[in-house]
């Protein structure tokens, strides 16, 4: 099950992480193994060891309402909804109808497609039209790089006290560090990662976990 989010450990130790991880479930390393399949894409997917975490993170917060934003074919959304309890409830926004519709069927195949709700439009639009009353425990964000500080601003003020922001590809293959890579997305995360640190509302650690993942808690 290779990694190639795990830039920045050697295959070596990214396999003996795995290996002494406990092993990813069936199901879970079915999708994953479909979804490297597609190609480059792929780079998409989170890595194994992130989707175990996630899932023991979500049921050591005690969460029972999450949203992610950005689900492409399923791997955090399945992390997620199995950690949540069996009132949870996941909203997952994307734009595909095509890589959602292979999240379906492994929701289903997991059996916690009942925990989740899938909107398919721009994730600023479902954020927007929420109602005023919704809030979340646990929030992910692995979308359009562009749209993150976007979709945090969204997602701060409706985050409940000990609930938490997962962010991911918060190191971006380590180019945020190299000032000679200056296209877009790379900008974007680095304004995003300046905006949190600089965020007084919130508590931060950045942590090495697959091509970075930010954990963040709203301050009391």
């Amino acid at each position: 099950m290779a990694d190639p989010k795990s830039f920045h450990v050697s295959a070596e130790i990214h396999q003996y992480l795995i290996d002494h991880s406990t092993a990813v479930d069936p199901v879970l390393a079915e999708l994953m193994a479909e979804t490297a399949a597609l190609g480059g894409i792929a780079r998409m997917q989170i890595s194994p060891e992130q989707g175990l975490f996630m899932t023991m993170l979500t049921r050591l917060s005690g969460a029972i309402d999450a949203i992610e934003i950005g689900t492409f074919t399923g791997a955090s959304s399945l992390a997620i909804a199995r950690g949540l309890p069996a009132e949870g409830r996941l909203l997952c926004c994307d734009v595909s109808d095509e890589w959602t519709a292979i999240a379906r069927r492994y929701w289903a195949a997991a059996e916690v497609d009942t925990k989740i709700t899938l909107e398919i439009g721009p994730a600023a639009d479902t954020l927007a039209a929420l109602p005023a009353t919704a809030e979340f425990d646990l929030a992910f964000i692995d979308a359009d790089k562009g749209g993150y500080l976007t979709y945090y601003e969204h997602l701060v003020p409706r985050l409940r006290d000990g609930g938490v922001i997962l962010v991911d590809n918060v190191l971006w293959s380590g180019t945020v560090i190299d000032p000679a890579v200056t296209d877009g997305d790379t900008e974007a995360i680095r304004a995003f990662n300046d905006h949190v640190a600089a965020d007084d509302r919130v508590d931060c650690v950045m942590l090495a976990i697959g091509d970075g993942l930010s954990f963040i808690t709203r301050r009391h």
